[in-house]
């Protein structure tokens, strides 16, 4: 089986354990005043839900980065002088030999996620480089900003297409070089923000997690 193929089954293996999570929490929005706000009744709160898959998405996320980007020989055309696996890790991975970058292996897991429909996550980011990973929407607006000025997760409740959330957003950080020189140098990134230059430990955007209330 081909390194990427294993991430990918154990990508799978998180969905999964994901929704194990989501199935057990018994989350009911009680409507205040207008209708929006939200508390839980029952079960885990949705605060702790999403407390426990940032968790486990943070440390796949940097283990990937760390253990398997940051050993290969070459990274977006470039020489990597710390490694030692022979394959290039480039945006183009599909369309030769490489593996995914971080943001799209991240991305990859999140599409699996979302198809089933319990929850959802994504990146987000004022500095995007993927159209999709732009804020949308007054939580994500606000709580970005919030988030890179404050370096704390950002949690609240909202309504999307009739739907109450539990959504929380914590700060996605450059955990290695690879991160940063990969955004400083990106012609998207170059084109858009010329002056925003990355560096280890940084706060890069977001990611946000939304979370379903059953019953609102």
């Amino acid at each position: 089986m081909t390194l990427v193929g294993k991430w990918m089954n154990t990508l799978r293996l998180r969905v999964v354990a994901f929704i194990a999570i989501i199935m057990a929490v018994a989350v009911t929005a009680v409507a205040c005043g207008g209708g929006t706000t939200a508390t839980a009744s029952a079960g885990i709160a949705p605060e702790l839900v999403a407390d426990y898959i940032h968790t486990v998405m943070e440390a796949d996320r940097t283990a990937y980065t760390r253990h398997v980007v940051s050993r290969v020989n070459v990274l977006e055309g470039k020489e990597n002088p710390d490694g030692v696996v022979p394959v290039e890790a480039t945006e183009a991975w599909q369309q030769g030999s490489g593996i995914p970058l971080p943001a799209q292996m991240f991305r990859l897991g999140s599409e699996i996620a979302n198809e089933k429909g319990y929850f959802t996550y994504n990146l987000i980011s004022p500095w995007y480089i993927n159209d999709s990973h732009a804020p949308k929407g007054e939580f994500e607006e606000t709580a970005v900003n919030t988030m890179i000025e404050t370096g704390e997760p950002v949690k609240d409740y909202q309504e999307i297409g009739g739907q109450q959330y539990f959504s929380a957003m914590y700060p996605d950080i450059a955990v290695a070089e690879a991160c940063a020189s990969c955004h400083n140098t990106h012609p998207v990134h170059l084109e858009r923000y010329p002056d925003k230059q990355f560096v280890v430990d940084d706060v890069m955007g977001g990611v946000v997690i939304n979370i379903p209330l059953a019953g609102a």
